[in-house]
């Protein structure tokens, strides 16, 4: 699996190869929607997008932690925290991609024949 990151650059070229808008307007609609989901979870909505899941944010209460390095307990103050949760089509489709991925056959090693012999005769 590769380990590569999707940015919001990579948002507007998709936007621009797929819509035919130029490259500022592409790079404009997706800050546009960004800010949007932002500024919704900013007050307090969740921001629910169909067939991919829900951004929403969430309370978290007063609790008691630990240092683990020395084992003292430390209070962990109350806070908000960011919640993806991802809908049941963005979960299936991923996981059919990864089993699809995990199920092509690996490719042999070059110079390697079908009978595994290694030579042309």
């Amino acid at each position: 699996m590769s380990q590569t990151t999707v940015t919001r650059a990579d948002l507007a070229e998709a936007v621009y190869q797929e819509v035919g808008l130029s490259r500022n307007d592409s790079a404009q609609l997706v800050e546009t929607v960004l800010d949007e989901v932002v500024l919704a979870l900013v007050r307090g909505e969740t921001v629910k997008l169909s067939s991919f899941g829900s951004f929403s944010v969430r309370q978290k209460g007063r609790r008691i932690g630990r240092n683990p390095k020395t084992g003292e307990e430390v209070p962990i103050l109350p806070r908000k925290v960011l919640v993806f949760r991802a809908s049941h089509v963005l979960k299936n489709k991923i996981n059919r991609a990864l089993s699809k991925a995990a199920a092509k056959p690996a490719p042999s090693p070059a110079g390697a024949t079908p009978s595994g012999t290694g030579s042309d005769a």
